[in-house]
């Protein structure tokens, strides 16, 4: 299923030295503790958190704090925070510091969704350089010895990039690392991303690591964006869906010995052992067999994809509401057949169409907040996806 090629230099985020250079991207969702545990159990790497709302978690949200509660067996341990507002977002790391809830910090400046955007939030925000150094310095300083890193888009469209400009303000700021998502807001997650621009940003920012994102659907994929833009380790988000193996693949072709847990063959027995795995842990992370079984359901057409199983085992399994029940639909699978190539491989989620992204009246006028859009910004600390 991949290339073993010679590894790179081992990856060092602050004080932690990774295994594997990968990264688990943030996904809403999906990259639960349940998730993080079943990718970690085939491969190194380092597995981030559900993106996290600052305000959520200054105001201590029951469900938020819940989020950022890892399993004992999780280390380190990262979470990924979006905010707006450089207070609650220094506040926000200070409460995870001071209370010891993460090993790793990670700020989101990637969310490309409209309803954050068209507030100034998200992919939108480093369109305005004095708030995005604001926020990012005063996270890094209340960071202290954690490592803080950014993950960020190229920018807002084709005519309104930012990345550089951010990732040097980030740098200077004293970040661990920096992750770039090749493409615009407006292009969601749609056409090809641009490794071109990973490239330049590794050129532009050459005291830390960049991380390049975007297009990872296998290990090879992966090692070739490594080879062609110089970068020193990738983020994977779509590509693990269905696929938590995608790890293992991963640990073999770029990290160093013993990375990488147990080997992949794909059959359909395989990936029916997975697809039940991730349904127990999803059982126990929500702690209500009827609640992770009913969460194992958006998982079915991308564990599948491809694999002989049709549309009346996969509608059973979308509907199952018991681990047995999925016991009984696992066996009647033919464990046997082998992976099926091509028709497994690619694309993963959706990815959606180019849009003029939603911003804030006259929001590119200027890169500096006027009085207005410190109000229309103040209002975009929702609950949202991105990256």
């Amino acid at each position: 299923m991949s290339t073993v090629l010679s590894a790179p230099p081992p990856l060092r985020i602050g004080p932690i030295a990774l295994d594997a250079p990968v990264v688990l991207a943030p996904m809403a969702g999906i990259t639960n503790t349940a998730f993080r545990r079943l990718c970690r159990e085939y491969g190194a790497g380092l597995y981030v958190s559900e993106m996290i709302t600052t305000r959520a978690l200054v105001e201590r949200n029951a469900t938020t704090m819940r989020l950022i509660t890892h399993h004992e067996s999780e280390t380190p341990r990262s979470i990924q925070l979006y905010g707006v507002d450089p207070a609650t977002t220094e506040a926000a790391v200070r409460l995870l510091v001071d209370e010891d809830r993460a090993d790793h910090i990670d700020l989101n400046f990637g969310c490309p969704v409209p309803k954050v955007t068209r507030k100034g939030g998200g992919a939108a925000l480093p369109w305005k350089l004095d708030l995005f150094r604001d926020i990012v310095t005063r996270a890094a300083r209340a960071a202290g010895d954690v490592p803080l890193t950014v993950k960020m888009r190229k920018g807002i469209d084709a005519d309104h990039l930012t990345f550089l400009d951010a990732g040097r303000i980030a740098e200077d700021a004293g970040v661990a690392a920096i992750a770039l998502h090749a493409r615009t807001a407006a292009e969601f997650y749609s056409g090809h991303a641009d490794w071109d621009a990973i490239a330049a940003l590794k050129q532009a920012v050459t005291s830390v690591p960049v991380l390049g994102n975007g297009d990872i659907w296998s290990a090879d994929d992966a090692a070739r964006m490594m080879a062609e833009t110089g970068c020193d380790g990738v983020v994977v988000g779509r590509g693990c869906l269905g696929r938590p193996w995608l790890f293992g693949d991963l640990a073999r072709a770029l990290g160093g010995p013993g990375s990488a847990g147990p080997e992949v063959d794909a059959t359909l027995g395989f990936v029916a052992a997975a697809f039940r795995r991730h349904a127990e842990l999803l059982v126990e992370f929500f702690d209500d067999e009827g609640r992770g079984c009913r969460d194992i359901r958006k998982h079915v057409a991308w564990y599948f994809k491809g694999y002989p199983v049709g549309g009346d085992t996969r509608a059973r399994l979308a509907t199952a509401s018991s681990l047995a029940e999925i016991d009984e639909i696992l066996a009647t699978l033919d464990a046997a057949a082998p992976y099926p190539g091509a028709a497994a491989e690619g694309q993963r989620g959706r990815a959606g169409t180019p849009k003029r992204p939603a911003l804030p009246d006259r929001w590119l006028e200027s890169r500096d907040v006027d009085a207005a859009e410190s109000s229309a910004i103040a209002a975009a600390e929702i609950e949202n996806s991105g990256g």
